[in-house]
């Protein structure tokens, strides 16, 4: 009797998979590696200081969009700006010049005093020529007017973060030709004649604020505010208090129309 063996079936062989292989440019590599978003960490915190929400929306909003730069944190006076800038660490501030209660410059003093190290960039609707280098002389490393925030404020921002001071090119120039040239006293506008405390209690009394609300706005003695407006006449050559008024609310409106 014959036995068959029994058939022996093929093993089923498995397909190799193929796999393909891109050589792609160096270049392409790191463009593709830019365009995800960085973390949180390596990026640098803005924190705002301004009294207007909705500016303080409009700078969040562009900074938040870019890669390298992010907002931390946001507040309307000087009190709340030092108190939350101690928590959030940022590593540039941008401050206004109007503020909630206060004045700008004396945020960039106290700043200065606080945390030296720290940079902050003035960005105001107030003329360049006036601010510009009172700011920079109270520690500021830079001055933008909002006019010219729309297009440059980045730069600006990134300016100031590498080490760099920031002021228009005009300004700039400004500045130069005077330490060249030089400048008397007596060539200054009666405005630019004010130190920073009279151009504050200025602004205010240009802003319909008595000698009192001024004293409490800015901490100060109501003797104390009214030896600042009996300095200011002088230096103004304005006669009484009444000159002193108009002359200020003008200005104030001036401000306001640029």
């Amino acid at each position: 009797m014959l036995v068959s063996k029994p058939t022996q079936m093929p093993l089923a062989i498995a397909p190799r998979p193929h796999f393909l292989v891109f050589n792609l440019p160096g270049s392409m590599i790191e463009n593709s590696m830019s365009a995800r978003t960085k973390p949180e960490q390596s990026r640098a915190k803005v924190f705002l200081v301004d009294d207007h929400p909705l500016v303080r929306e409009w700078l969040s909003q562009l900074i938040q969009r870019e890669d390298d730069l992010t907002v931390c944190g946001e507040a309307e006076d000087t009190q709340e700006a030092l108190t939350k800038i101690e928590e959030t660490k940022p590593e540039i501030v941008i401050a206004d010049i109007s503020l909630k209660n206060t004045h700008g410059l004396e945020l960039v003093k106290d700043l200065q005093v606080r945390m030296p190290s720290l940079p902050v960039l003035v960005l105001s609707m107030h003329d360049e020529s006036l601010y510009a280098e009172r700011v920079l002389r109270a520690g500021a490393k830079g001055y933008i007017t909002k006019q010219e925030a729309t297009k440059k404020i980045l730069h600006a921002v990134r300016h100031v973060l590498s080490g760099q001071v920031y002021i228009s090119e005009k300004m700039a120039a400004r500045m130069v030709n005077k330490m060249v040239v030089g400048r008397a006293d007596s060539q200054k506008s009666p405005i630019e004649r004010l130190t920073d405390r009279e151009l504050e209690v200025f602004q205010l009394i240009g802003k319909g604020q008595g000698t009192r609300r001024i004293a409490e706005e800015l901490h100060l003695g109501v003797k104390t505010v009214e030896s600042y407006r009996a300095r200011i006449k002088e230096k103004l050559k304005l006669d009484d208090g009444t000159q002193l008024l108009q002359h200020a609310i003008q200005w104030v409106h001036s401000l306001q129309d640029r």
